[in-house]
C-alpha cells in the first residue's frame, strides 16, 4: 500500500475531500498545503518557513499531501509513491470553490466570504498556465511511482470505492 501520497489539481476540484476519503481509508496523516501557507488572519508565512515546513512533512515516513503549489511539485514527486490528479472541467472547478463559500473547513485556517475576483481568475486560467507543466513533471517522475488522473468525480469516486474493497 502507499505511504506517501500527493493530491493534486485545481482549486475548486476537490482535492481536499478526495485527501479525506484517502486518509480515512488508509489512517495515513494528512496535511494541508494552504494550512502550511496561509495563516489564519490571511497573511502567508514567508516562503521559506513554507519551505522548512513541507521539508518536515517529506522527511517523514508516512504522509499525504493536498494542495498544488506547483513551485514545490516536483519535490513532492521525487519523495511520493503514489499522486493523485484531479484534471476536471473548470466549469466544475468554479462551482466547486463557490460551494464552499462561508464554509469552516479543515483545511483552510479562515472561512471564505467571497469567492475573490483574482483566486477566479486563477482557477479560470489553471488549464492553461499549470496543467501542462503538471503533467510534463507526472510524465518525468522517477519510477515506481503510481499517477492516477481523474476527469470526473465520478472516476475518483469509483477508484475509491475500489480501493476501500482492497483494503
Amino acid at each position: 500500500m502507499f505511504q506517501k501520497i500527493l493530491v493534486t489539481g485545481c482549486p475548486g476540484a476537490g482535492k481536499s475531500t478526495f485527501a479525506r476519503r484517502l486518509r480515512d481509508l488508509t489512517g495515513l496523516p494528512l496535511y494541508y498545503l494552504d494550512l502550511l501557507w496561509h495563516k489564519p488572519d490571511g497573511t502567508n508565512v514567508s516562503r521559506e518557513e513554507f519551505d522548512a515546513g513541507l521539508a518536515d512533512i517529506l522527511r517523514r515516513d508516512r504522509w499525504i499531501i493536498d494542495g498544488n503549489y506547483l513551485r514545490t511539485l516536483e519535490a513532492r514527486l521525487a519523495a511520493c509513491d503514489a499522486v493523485f490528479l484531479l484534471d476536471f472541467p473548470t466549469e466544475l472547478c468554479l462551482a466547486g470553490a463557490e460551494e464552499r463559500i462561508g464554509k469552516k473547513r479543515e483545511d483552510m485556517p479562515w472561512v471564505e466570504e467571497a469567492l475573490d475576483p483574482e483566486f477566479r481568475q486563477w482557477i479560470l486560467d489553471f488549464p492553461k498556465d499549470q496543467l501542462p507543466r503538471i503533467y510534463d513533471l507526472l510524465r518525468r517522475r522517477r519510477a515506481g511511482i503510481k499517477a492516477v488522473v481523474f476527469r470526473s468525480r465520478r472516476e475518483a469516486e469509483d477508484w475509491l470505492s475500489a480501493f476501500s474493497r482492497t483494503l
